[in-house]
């Protein structure tokens, strides 16, 4: 399987409150681990426990995830 080419990373648009950035890269990280948890097998949020999406999260090598970002992650998974 062929991986794509990474994309440039754009900054992200000044003047906006910090909630915003905050939200905006709780997003992100809730996606990237979603993506890792759907490559591992785990389809349903009922699978996806807390200490599932924080081994997750360490194996890709982010920061473990708040209880908010958990629940994100549950929610974007069908």
């Amino acid at each position: 399987m062929s991986t794509l080419p990474a994309l440039p990373k754009k900054p992200l648009p000044a003047g906006r409150p910090r909630a915003w950035y905050v939200a905006h890269n709780r997003q992100l990280k809730a996606m990237r681990l979603a993506i890792a948890l759907l490559d591992t097998g785990v389809y349903t949020a009922e699978q996806a426990c807390d200490h599932t999406i924080h081994a997750t999260a360490q194996r890709i090598g982010v920061h473990p995830p708040s209880p908010v970002t958990c629940r994100l992650v549950r929610s974007l998974l069908p």
